[in-house]
C-alpha cells in the first residue's frame, strides 16, 4: 500500500475565479490554468485562456481548476482521475492546488457572459433560453 495521499480536491467559487483572472500580476498557463472538460458543449462560449483537453504539462502549475457545464460529474471526476494519475501513479511531489469551478461553466457565463475579460467566444442563442422567442 503506498503511503502517498491524494490531496483534496477543493471546490472555487466564481467570484474567487473572477478574481484571479482579473489579477493581472497572475499569468495564465504559468500562475493558474483553467481546464474545461466540456465534450460538444464547449461551444458557445468559453473561460478565457483554458485549455479543452489536458496536458502532461500542466504538474507545474501551482493551481488547476477543472470545470465542465456543471461541475457536477465531468469536471470533479477529471480532477479526481488527475489528482490520482499525478500524486499515486507518477510520484509528483507538489504544492499544486487541484480545484473545481462550482456550479461549472453554466452558473460562470450565467454572470459573466457580458463581461469579455471573463468570457470568449460566447452564444447567445446556445445558453439563453429567452433569444428568438
Amino acid at each position: 500500500m503506498s503511503s502517498k495521499t491524494i490531496p483534496s480536491i477543493e471546490y472555487i467559487n466564481r467570484d474567487e475565479l473572477k478574481d484571479l483572472i482579473k489579477d493581472k500580476s497572475k499569468i495564465p498557463g504559468k500562475d493558474y490554468l483553467v481546464v474545461d472538460v466540456r465534450d460538444d458543449d464547449y461551444e458557445g462560449g468559453n473561460i478565457p485562456n483554458c485549455i479543452n483537453r489536458q496536458s502532461s504539462k500542466i504538474h507545474d502549475i501551482p493551481q488547476i481548476i477543472f470545470t465542465c457545464a456543471l461541475s457536477k460529474a465531468r469536471g470533479p471526476k477529471c480532477a479526481r482521475i488527475y489528482s490520482e494519475e499525478l500524486f499515486l501513479n507518477k510520484g509528483i511531489k507538489t504544492d499544486q492546488k487541484v480545484q473545481v469551478l462550482k456550479n461549472g461553466f453554466e452558473g460562470w457565463q450565467s454572470n459573466y457572459k457580458d463581461d469579455p475579460e471573463l468570457v470568449e467566444n460566447y452564444n447567445k442563442e446556445i445558453w439563453d433560453p429567452d433569444y428568438n422567442q
